[in-house]
């Protein structure tokens, strides 16, 4: 009687689902399509916007596009050019300020912006790995008027992690940068 019943309960506890090893996945992050609207503003210039930032103005025409979604904020500046000397000097800042993230960058892409039509000149930078930001970018007509942007999230960097939402807000960056105007 005690083989038969240490018999059944051998067959009753060895009848478990095979342990199976579910294949890792990746989090996919989907944003709704970009609706670009007119930046309102009193500024020396204009730009198309994402609908969806909320636009923070501070003074002299400094201002932040906030994604909320995202936990990511677009920083810009404005700037008034007095001379020849201060554009250089600007230039070197801006260039210095992108590649102070060498040290943890893996690279940095430069993709430069030249509209002769509409008088604006500068540069994106693309900034690949877990930098503090992943994208900056100047534009200037050389002459008068000086605007940088810098993006940064509100999460420690993780590139990998925040690569859906950093390639939405670089369209929104090549939008700002196509669409400024001077006033």
């Amino acid at each position: 009687m005690r083989i038969l019943l240490l018999l059944i309960v051998i067959i009753f506890s060895s009848c478990e689902d095979d342990v199976v090893v579910k294949p890792s996945a990746m989090l996919r992050l989907e944003y709704s399509e970009a609706k670009y609207v007119p930046l309102e503003s009193d500024c020396f210039f204009k730009f198309m916007r994402n609908e969806n930032a909320i636009i923070q103005k501070k003074q002299n025409c400094r201002m932040n596009l906030y994604y909320p979604k995202m936990k990511a904020t677009l920083y810009l500046t404005y700037m008034k050019i007095k001379g020849e000397h201060q554009i250089d000097s600007l230039l070197y800042d801006a260039q210095k300020l992108t590649y102070d993230h060498t040290i943890k960058a893996e690279s940095i892409i430069e993709q430069p912006r030249i509209d002769t039509l509409n008088k604006v000149y500068g540069m994106f930078y693309m900034i690949n790995g877990n930098a503090a930001t992943q994208s900056q970018f100047y534009v200037t007509d050389s002459v008068n008027h000086f605007v940088t942007g810098a993006l940064y999230f509100d999460v420690k960097p993780n590139f990998d992690s925040l690569y859906p939402a950093i390639i939405y807000l670089r369209n929104d960056i090549r939008k700002i940068m196509e669409t400024i105007k001077w006033k």
